[in-house]
């Protein structure tokens, strides 16, 4: 999907703005100058100056990390309810590939241990560093450098690539991947209240409950005019088109809403009743 490809696209600058964080620069200037890249370390790799390759080779769901717990958002009258992302395991094999100098293992090796000092000093990613998608993820990307679960057999690995066996490090990164839409809804009140004025008198059902005045493209109107013109209750919508009554008996009524610029609207409703049936649509004039 692409929504996907630009996560783990944002994930990847983001590790790129990790290993150049400033704050290391004077520590480990080799790291600092380096060119960062996620190419496949194909036999020969030839960069023609000092690299850092970051080559993504596994993605997987963290079961770990899984949630099947929705959370809701209040938008005005409006509820969003947001199903649990996919919490997606991003795995890099970190190479370094030194150029120009005079003991090119050495500095390989050096480099990989910048690198681990830096990945590691993150359990989770600071908000600092997160690019795009990424930005406000909740909870925060946990990140392991050197994962236990990470690659067993370096050789096999090595040689399905068609290259030699090469010092490295791997790092994981959990991100969360919404892949199902989120849900909106009204928000609908059916409290129900019974009232009994004497020991004679039948108990009355009282009915709380909300709902929206809606312009074209279903944009709410504020400032509307809300009446159950047969119980006299009347109200006025908020900046969303949202309303609510309280103490409502319950059975069909006839409500109307009138706004500046639109066509007066009258319509049955009965309460309790369904979230559509509490949506009042108006026609501009």
């Amino acid at each position: 999907m692409a929504m996907q490809a630009a996560y783990i696209d944002d994930l990847s600058q983001t590790l790129v703005a990790v290993l150049q964080d400033p704050s290391f620069a004077t520590m480990f200037p080799e790291l600092a100058a380096a060119d960062i890249v996620f190419d496949r370390p194909l036999d020969p790799f030839t960069p023609a100056k000092t690299t850092i390759d970051l080559f993504l080779y596994d993605l997987r769901e963290n079961l770990d990390l899984r949630s099947n717990e929705v959370t809701t958002t209040q938008v005005g009258n409006q509820v969003i309810t947001h199903p649990a992302p996919l919490r997606l395991a991003c795995s890099y094999l970190v190479t370094a590939w030194p150029v120009g100098g005079t003991d090119l293992p050495l500095q390989e090796q050096r480099l990989l241990s910048e690198v681990l000092v830096v990945l590691s000093h993150y359990p989770t990613i600071p908000s600092n560093f997160l690019f795009g998608t990424l930005v406000g993820q909740d909870p925060p990307l946990p990140m392991v450098a050197l994962h236990p679960d990470a690659l067993k057999n370096l050789a096999e690995f090595w040689s399905s690539l068609g290259s030699k066996l090469k010092a490295s490090l791997t790092v994981t990164v959990t991100i969360s991947v919404p892949v199902f839409s989120d849900l909106t809804d009204f928000e609908v009140t059916t409290e129900t209240t019974q009232y009994a004025p004497g020991l004679t008198e039948p108990a009355e059902t009282l009915i709380a409950f909300g709902g929206q005045v809606v312009g074209p493209g279903s944009q709410g109107v504020a400032g509307a005019q809300v009446d159950i013109l047969d119980a006299g209750l009347r109200q006025t919508t908020n900046s969303n088109g949202g309303f609510a009554f309280e103490n409502v008996a319950a059975g069909a009524h006839t409500i109307r809403a009138v706004a500046a610029g639109y066509q007066p609207q009258i319509q049955g409703l009965t309460i309790p009743g369904t979230p559509d049936e509490y949506v009042i649509t108006l026609t501009p004039l």
